[in-house]
This record gives structure tokens, sequence and C-alpha cells, in this order.
């Protein structure tokens, strides 16, 4: 990949990701959580954070409206940097008491993964009441690893937090884009008895993206104080879009149908904070693609915040 320093310079046309260091108050704050080490497969996840950051700036921060819109023009965006050594129960600690910090000064909390076990310290620090994921697959396994996230934040309690944390309730919870042969009937059956929305792939297709969305903020945001979190697990999409996500199969969402879901999940007020999940930098292609649309996805949710009312 290019480096920012060998990109052109244009006045007129303003870079993302040149963004200030976090200093205790901003509309939105990006976090490194570079998880890996329980993952179910080999992974180098570790390595995303720092190359979403190098791949932003081959983006603008222009949203085309009408009317257009500078990103940096009606936002204060900061990044406070990576959350050294996340894995393990000290990790997360370590995750939830700084997703705690930030969030109680940001409107949002973006998280930058790092495999899909982020998503359990992130939505605890988050204080998150209902979780919204875009993933081909349930995360509700058994144990601790990047397969077990929406399990644990049903069941679990961080055993090294010294910051109480709520459970979330399970009828708040909406999957997105679950997937034939990406899953078991086991699973399918938990997520049933346990009352979690699922709209497989099959269904948000038939729906379209509006339909959907409106149907998960609802579940999702149900109940007074509500406060969401967005799980974006990108290997929902399709494999010639994200060929860095070891588990992203043919036959996935396009990386317009991400888009479009982030963004308007995002402009919502109650969610409070999303995850970047599951794309593997180190398996990229030449090309980059799949760290290329993690960073748009950032910019997604930067549109979506600022499109709040």
């Amino acid at each position: 990949m290019v480096s920012a320093a060998h990109l052109s310079h244009d006045p007129l046309w303003p870079r993302a990701g040149s963004w200030p260091a976090f200093a205790g108050t901003a509309d939105a704050v990006l976090l490194g959580v570079p998880t890996w080490r329980t993952s179910l497969s080999p992974t180098g996840a570790h390595a995303t954070p720092a190359a979403i950051r190098e791949a932003l700036p081959r983006y603008g921060t222009t949203v085309m409206g009408p009317p257009a819109v500078e990103l940096d023009d009606v936002l204060r965006i900061a990044d406070a940097g990576d959350v050294a050594d996340p894995d393990g129960s000290a990790g997360e600690a370590r995750v939830i008491s700084r997703v705690r910090e930030i969030a109680a000064a940001a409107q949002l909390v973006i998280a930058l993964g790092g495999d899909n076990s982020l998503t359990y310290p992130v939505a605890l620090g988050a204080e998150a009441t209902g979780l919204i994921t875009f993933d081909a697959h349930f995360d509700l396994r058994d144990g601790i690893s990047n397969g077990t996230p929406v399990r644990r934040l049903v069941q679990d309690t961080p055993a090294a937090s010294s910051v109480p944390t709520a459970r979330i309730d399970p009828t708040r919870i909406v999957q997105i884009g679950i997937a034939d042969f990406a899953n078991s009937a086991a699973y399918a059956r938990r997520a049933n008895e346990w009352g979690i929305r699922v709209v497989t792939l099959d269904e948000l297709r038939r729906r379209g993206v509006d339909d959907v969305v409106a149907e998960a903020l609802e579940v999702a945001g149900a109940g007074a104080d509500a406060r969401i979190h967005l799980d974006i697990d990108v290997d929902v999409c399709d494999r010639s879009v994200a060929p860095g996500c070891p588990a992203s199969v043919p036959g996935g969402l396009q990386a317009w149908e991400l888009r479009a879901l982030t963004r308007a999940v995002a402009a919502d007020r109650r969610v409070v904070s999303a995850d970047l999940a599951e794309v593997d930098a180190t398996a990229d292609t030449a090309d980059a693609r799949t760290v290329r649309l993690a960073a748009l996805c950032v910019l997604e949710l930067l549109a979506g915040l600022a499109s709040r009312g």
C-alpha cells in the first residue's frame, strides 16, 4: 500500500485520517483494539488498526449530499491510539475502562479491530443495552474466542473488571446478514430460544436496507436511555470484496450494501459505539481492498453521525 506521505497534496481536497489525539472531548473517537490471540483461525488481525489508519488518507472527508458537507467542518474527530494487549481478562478490563472513559466524552466510539472478540469488552465499556451485528455468523459459541462475543454479552461477567457491567438482554439483539452454510442448527436454535432477532442474508435482500435498519433500531433501541453497540464484522461481505477476512464466503454482502447499512444505523442517536472486526490486514490482497473497505466504513460511521438531527 502506498503510504500517505506519497499521496498527492491538494489544499482544496482534504484527506481523511489527519485527526488529533484524543484530549478529553470530541464528537467521535477512534480507538484501536487489536485483539487476535483467541481467534479460531490463524489471523494477523492485530495489524489491522494501523492498516486502517494508513488507508484513511486515500479518501476525502466530503459527503456529497446535496449539499456537499466536509465531515471535519461539522464534527470534532479524534484518535485515542491503541489499547495495549487487549486479549485475556486483564486486556479486556483495559478495553472496558478505556472505552468507558471515551464514551463519557464523545457521541460515538469507533473501535478498530482486531478479531471479533473485541465486541465483548467494547460493548461493555460503552454500557450498551442493545446490540446490532452485521455478521455472517451467530458468534454464540461457548468458551472465549472470536466466535463467542454475542453469547458472552448475554451470559458472562468480565472477571477482571473493577467496574460493574451489565449484560445485554438477548431480546434487544439483532443479527443482520446471517448466512447459509456458515453456521450450525444448534446455534440457530440457541438464537431462537433466547429471542435474538435474526435477519438472514436472504431476508435482508428481500426487504432492503431501510426496512431492516428501521426494525433493528426499534428492537435494539428499546427501553428508556437505550444505548446501542454496532458490531461490523466485515466477513459478512462477499469474498471478492473482503478477501482479507478469513471467514468471508462467496455470495455475501456487496461493499455498497455494507456501507449503506453502516451509515443508516450510525445516523441514530442511540448508537454510541461501533467496532470493525475480522479483517486480517496481513492476509489482504495487494490492492488492500478489505482494509480500504474497513476504512470506508469508518467514514460511513462518521457520515451517519454527522447526519443526526
